[in-house]
């Protein structure tokens, strides 16, 4: 039987500290909570770190958060010799918030780019200082220097960005809000998770079921560092914080 998380993390993105109970240490020694503002890797995105606080103020440090048998059991990771909790235990999930808020940052930035290149989405992982995303694009002529603009005109408006919830057959009937071309929502529970850029989804709107920022001008300055050619009609895009550097490179 699985053991279901509750991601507090898709109510309040900002949530750096949660508490929960400890319902499962697994045969690995994985921690499951009932309750954890803890993201586990998916969707390109990287799991979160951190540690957990005991009551006697202890800390037991994680080292990566992954699903388990299912995408509701979030399995919070140990770094080695790390005490283990008992069952029952409560405890503090406290997350890394300065890695969380550059994933958060990174991740939406991914979305604009898909708004600035509105193709089929092959490939895409999220970083802490470098985010790619890859298309199915044949010889396009975009250029860094282009995309960049757009994107940043985007960021600079100040877009909200904000979840609404769909149900599966809403879904059925608009296929195309689905942008990547290998990798379909999960489905089973009877709702999807969209989110949506712009005042009543004005500017975007596609599944997801990571972490972003609420607005567009918190991802800050950020550009195309690189657009690689990954076979015929796949396209890499590197995104980078930061002013374009001068020389181009």
């Amino acid at each position: 039987m699985t053991t279901t998380s509750r991601p507090a993390f898709l109510d309040d993105a900002y949530l750096t500290a949660c508490e929960g109970t400890v319902v499962e240490v697994n045969e690995s020694g994985g921690i499951i909570l009932d309750e954890t503002n803890f993201y586990a890797t998916s969707g390109g995105q990287p799991g979160d770190t951190g540690y957990l606080e005991r009551a006697d103020g202890s800390r037991i440090k994680i080292a990566a958060t992954v699903n388990g048998t299912s995408k509701q059991e979030i399995v919070l990771v140990p770094a080695p010799d790390q005490d283990a909790p008992k069952l029952g235990e409560k405890v503090v999930g406290h997350i890394d918030w300065e890695r969380r808020y550059k994933l958060m940052r990174m991740h939406t930035a991914c979305h604009v780019l898909s708004v600035v290149c509105p193709f089929p989405i092959t490939s895409a992982n999220v970083g802490e200082e470098e985010s790619r995303v890859d298309f199915d694009l044949p010889e396009s002529g975009v250029t860094k220097q282009d995309v960049t603009e757009q994107m940043m005109e985007i960021i600079n408006a100040n877009h909200t960005v904000y979840a609404h919830w769909i149900d599966e057959a809403e879904l059925d009937s608009n296929p195309d809000i689905v942008k990547s071309k290998n990798v379909r929502p999960p489905r089973g529970v009877g709702k999807i998770r969209l989110v949506c850029i712009g005042q009543d989804a004005a500017i975007d709107s596609q599944p997801c079921g990571g972490t972003h920022v609420t607005e567009t001008a918190e991802v800050g300055e950020i550009h195309i560092g690189k657009i690689e050619k990954k076979g015929r009609e796949n396209r890499r895009f590197r995104i980078r914080f930061g002013r374009p550097p001068h020389n181009g490179h």
